[in-house]
Parts: structure tokens; C-alpha cells; sequence
């Protein structure tokens, strides 16, 4: 069976890093293809929708149109849920490979090989396993340079308040030694005021849910603030307890005694698993361990943001390893059907603990659960619902980059590193 040397992996790569330099966003799939082109190979790069429902193809200039492949029964689909290869057996010889940046989901990318060549023979795993991981790292590092690859992920028009809430948002996953932080937001061209953030700074890793009242621009506005006002603090290096009243002042002064906010802000402490968190008026972030949702996180009352209270009073958990934290905004339990019946709350920790049952990583636990939120409403949601999953301590974040690692590229017989 035919193998690739690593001077033919060399200059497809070299391809890829030289010609990716300036390109446009529109132009990555003729790089990658370009690339690939060096091994004798065909690309199709497909982005996942803002719904993640479907994979769209995002062609090279002059290949024929692709079909969209749906994440639901799809062998691109499952190469996305699970994040590891999977090949196409019959017909052409090609494997569908997951799309990432980081741990963030992006997409699929179709590698296409002649007859003959073994998609199992070490060196050419290597190749497309490597040719995916830059192609990945080069979408998310041009997507902020214009407009084609948002415009590929879109199905629909979104409001001028979404726009504005959506550019504020980190990517939906993260994954650094010790964690993984994973969030969604529904509707995805309709949203409100709720956001949601995270950072990891100095071994802590700082979490944040929003809701603003309001359904308008306004309370958009009010969560944007809110937003900057909990970064600001961070990056100036406050405690919690200032951040917090940070936030306070200037909801209150954004919102004009009209507009507020609930939230929840945390920090985890990585090397010793202390959670510190404030909750001003939002519902109780749940502690999932060894597969149960154990609790509820009752600590850190406070009144909502807006009201100019000054007190704050921090909540306390200490973590165990693969523990994970589910924040959530009330749009997720208060979705109605056409009963009028709440999802709820026992819904929710009933999808977790299958989640967790199943083996299901972050961000695909998330993706199903706010799905079944929209089905529950036939998809249209009444509010805004927000989750963020943050898991410490499990090993998780190496399996997310596992289908991307070279043969080669071993972690040892120790396992990942804590």
C-alpha cells in the first residue's frame, strides 16, 4: 500500500503555512487544497452551522458544489460528535476528520486519497492528521479578518442584537491542563441579553454566566457592559468581591434603575480544585459527580446586578477530579411547550447524568441538550438559554486533540500529563 514520505508531508505543509499568509478567509479552502494537492490528495472543508445541526461545504474555487452533511446520521456528522477520524469505506478511499482550534469545534474536513493508498498506513495518517490541525488553527486565526466564513455558517438573518452579543462571546470550547470550559447559547439569531465568559489566568479559571432583563437592544446593551465591566476587573487583577461590585455600578449606570442582570461569576482554583463563585439572583449552578448531579451550589447570595448593593457574599465548593459545573440561565428549566409545561429542572439533571453515562465530551453535551430545549419549544424559544460546563481535573482536554496527534506524536506510557 502506498505510504508518504515526510518530504512530501513537508511541502504540503509548507504549501499550506506559506500561501496562508494572505489569504483572505474566503481563500482557506484553496489553501488547504492546495496543500493536500502536494500529497496528491482533494480537500472539502465543511463549517458547522450556528445551529449546530449541519455541516455546509465551504468549496475551493473551481471544485463542483458538495452536499451539506447533517451532524444526525452522517459518518462527517459522527468524525464531529466524537472528535476522531472516521473513514469512508466503499467508493472513493477517504476519511472525514474533525476540524478543530484547540478543543473548539469548527468543522469537518474531507481528505480524499487515490485508490491504493492504506488511510491506516502510519505515515499517512501522520499527513492528514497534521494537514487538519493547521487547517483548523488557520480558520479560527482568520476568521476575524472578514466576513465569508460567518457567512457560510449562517442559514438565516440575525438581529443587530445578536450581532452585537455573538462578537463578544469566546469560541463556545477551551481546553488547557486540568480543564475544560465549554458553552452554548440559543437562539442563535435571536438573542436577548443572555452572554456568558471565561478566562484561565495564573492557574484560575475565572467563569461567568449573564442574563439581562429586557428582549430588546437595550438589554443587549445592558449584558455587552456587563460583560466588559467583568473583564476589565479581571485584567486589572480585583478579587472577586470587587469585580462583582464592578459589575454592579455599571448595570445600574448602563440601565438607568430600568435594566438588571443576574449572573453567576466564578473562579476555580486548578492545582487544589477550590471553587469560589458570587450569585447575584440567578438560578444555582449544579455540581455533577461521578455521573450523579449531586447538588445544587446555594452559596454566595447576593442581590442582582443594578440595584447598587454593595455586599457580597462568596459561595465556597471544593472540587473533586472530573468533577464537572453547570451553569445555566433560566431560559434552559423555563422553556414551555404548548401545555405550557415547563423543561425544567429535573429534565435538565436527567440529561446531564446520560451525558455524563454515555462518555458524551463537553460540547457535545451541551449541543444536545439545548437542542432538546428547542425541540421541547418547536423551536422557537420564548427566552434566551445559556449553559455553560466546566470540568476539572478529568483528563478530558487531551481527548479532544487525540484524533489530531500524529502516530508519532506519543503521549507515553504515563498517559497525559495532569
Amino acid at each position: 500500500m502506498a505510504s508518504v514520505h515526510d518530504d512530501r508531508i513537508l511541502a504540503a505543509l509548507r504549501t499550506l503555512l506559506d500561501r496562508a499568509h494572505l489569504a483572505t478567509p474566503g481563500q482557506i479552502p484553496d489553501v488547504v487544497a492546495a496543500a493536500a494537492a502536494e500529497l496528491g490528495w482533494t480537500t472539502i472543508l465543511h463549517l458547522v452551522d450556528i445551529e449546530q445541526r449541519t455541516l455546509i461545504p465551504f468549496s475551493a474555487t473551481g471544485t463542483p458544489p458538495a452536499e451539506p452533511q447533517s451532524i444526525e446520521g452522517t459518518l462527517a456528522g459522527r468524525a464531529f460528535k466524537l472528535m476522531q477520524p472516521v473513514v469512508a469505506h466503499g467508493g472513493e478511499p477517504a476519511v472525514w476528520v474533525p476540524l478543530l482550534d484547540g478543543t473548539h469545534r469548527l468543522g469537518v474536513l474531507r481528505v480524499a486519497v487515490p485508490v491504493g493508498t492504506d488511510l491506516a498506513e502510519p505515515s499517512v495518517e501522520d499527513a492528514y492528521r497534521l494537514l487538519t490541525h493547521l487547517a483548523g488553527h488557520l480558520v479560527a486565526a482568520k476568521s476575524p479578518y472578514g466576513d465569508a466564513l460567518a457567512q457560510v455558517a449562517r442559514s438565516r438573518e440575525r438581529t443587530v442584537a445578536t450581532e452585537l452579543l455573538w462578537d463578544l462571546l469566546p469560541p463556545l470550547t477551551f481546553g488547557c491542563e486540568g480543564m475544560v470550559i465549554s458553552a452554548i447559547l440559543e437562539p442563535c439569531y435571536d438573542v436577548a441579553a443572555d452572554a456568558f465568559d471565561y478566562s484561565v489566568v495564573d492557574d484560575v479559571a475565572h467563569l461567568a454566566v449573564l442574563d439581562a432583563t429586557g428582549h430588546d437592544l437595550r438589554g443587549t446593551v445592558v449584558a455587552a457592559v456587563a460583560l466588559a465591566a467583568l473583564r476589565n476587573s479581571r485584567r486589572e487583577g480585583r478579587g472577586l468581591e470587587d469585580t462583582v461590585r464592578v459589575m454592579d455600578r455599571y448595570v445600574r449606570q448602563q440601565g438607568h434603575g430600568e435594566i438588571y442582570a443576574t449572573g453567576v461569576v466564578g473562579r476555580l482554583d486548578l492545582p487544589t480544585g477550590r471553587l469560589r463563585y458570587v450569585n447575584a439572583g440567578h438560578p444555582a449552578p449544579l455540581l455533577v459527580r461521578h455521573g450523579k448531579v449531586v447538588k445544587q451550589l446555594t452559596g454566595g447570595r447576593r442581590m442582582l446586578l443594578g440595584l447598587g448593593r454593595e455586599e457580597v457574599v462568596v459561595g465556597e465548593e471544593q472540587l473533586e477530579p472530573a468533577d464537572r459545573i453547570v451553569l445555566y440561565t433560566d431560559g434552559i428549566t423555563e422553556a414551555r411547550d404548548d401545555a405550557g409545561q415547563f423543561f425544567g429542572l429535573d429534565r435538565l439533571v436527567g440529561h446531564l447524568e446520560r451525558s455524563a453515562a454515555a462518555g458524551l465530551p463537553a460540547p457535545e453535551t451541551l449541543r444536545r441538550l439545548t437542542h432538546d430545549v428547542l425541540d421541547h419549544q418547536k423551536g422557537v424559544l420564548q427566552d434566551d438559554a445559556t449553559l455553560v460546563l466546566a470540568q476539572w481535573a478529568s483528563g478530558e482536554e487531551h481527548t479532544f486533540t487525540s484524533g489530531l496527534m500524529p502516530a508519532s506524536a506519543s503521549l507515553g506510557e504515563d498517559g497525559p500529563r495532569r
